[in-house]
């Protein structure tokens, strides 16, 4: 069985730093074919930059407990086992949250009188498009729903093994984006050459490191440091892999949708570069030819 190919996340401590920029330019000079997955599902917004040529769709679902309020007695079992209130029993018949519900099953298991059913309730969905050599994998939150870890697991269960992926990751460093970095063998961190870019990129460093992730870091809007960034990645032994510069016209190019890879000859050259270095990394991790 051939070894998976490399699966590179594109994360940064804070948004607005500019992972959906590097996703998409990334992903248009990775060369051959190449899966780009928006793990960003509260918001994706990665198919704007792309003209689908085909779509298909997948529910993502979960169970949530229904309660037989002739067999519930008000015992409160299920509602002391559930950690998340998504089902609460004050001495009275249980009462079902369902946007609180995570869907383990664990109140249907405890309840004495057996009158907790599950019944299957859809939370998001996936949209598979194709775009030349790009495979868009979109994972998108149901609105009212706040679970977004399954949507990102559903997303990479979509994935294939034989084509390399990069992720675009939520931003900050909480449980969504745990959850988009375990599907990946290299993190490449956003930052930019400020207080709030060098604070927010420590603290995604500090997970990368407890997730035992190799990572690298892009530094977007680069130009006069003066709050000691690449001092932190020399310290921090963080290769920096790319530095993108203060460039109005960046701003101009992407407000209509384009990309600056298709668009700008130095930046074609500069994300062919980092395309390389990251294949680079996948034959010396074994995640990827």
């Amino acid at each position: 069985m051939a070894a998976r190919q490399l699966r590179v996340a594109i994360a940064s401590g804070k948004g607005g730093t500019g992972k959906t920029l590097v996703s998409l330019n990334l992903a248009n000079m990775f060369g051959a074919n190449v899966q780009l997955a928006d793990c960003d599902v509260e918001e994706p917004n990665l198919n704007l930059f792309l003209r689908y040529q085909q779509q298909e769709q997948h529910p993502v679902t979960m169970l949530i407990p229904e309660v037989d309020e002739k067999l519930c007695n008000g015992c409160g079992k299920c509602s002391a086992f559930c950690r998340f209130n998504g089902i609460i029993s004050l001495g009275t018949k249980a009462m079902v949250f369902p946007e609180l519900c995570h869907g383990c099953g664990g109140c249907a298991l405890v309840c004495p009188q057996k009158a907790i059913t599950e019944k299957t309730s859809q939370i998001g969905t996936v949209s598979i498009s194709r775009n030349k050599n790009i495979t868009l994998v979109e994972g998108r939150l149901q609105v009212g729903i706040s679970l977004v870890p399954p949507i990102i697991s559903a997303v990479q269960e979509h994935l294939q093994d034989d084509l390399p992926a990069i992720l675009d990751a939520p931003p900050g460093t909480s449980c969504p984006v745990v959850a988009a970095l375990q599907g990946a063998d290299y993190a490449l961190l956003v930052t930019d050459p400020t207080p709030f870019g060098l604070h927010d990129l420590k603290l995604a460093v500090a997970l990368v490191k407890e997730l035992a992730m190799p990572c690298g870091v892009v530094v977007n809007r680069a130009g006069n440091d003066q709050v000691g960034l690449y001092d932190y990645c020399k310290d921090q032994n963080l290769p920096v892999l790319l530095e993108i510069p203060d460039d109005r016209r960046i701003a101009e190019i992407t407000s209509r949708g384009e990309l600056i890879s298709q668009t700008l000859p130095e930046y074609t050259v500069m994300f062919s570069k980092l395309a390389q270095a990251l294949k680079e990394v996948g034959r010396q991790t074994g995640g990827g030819n």
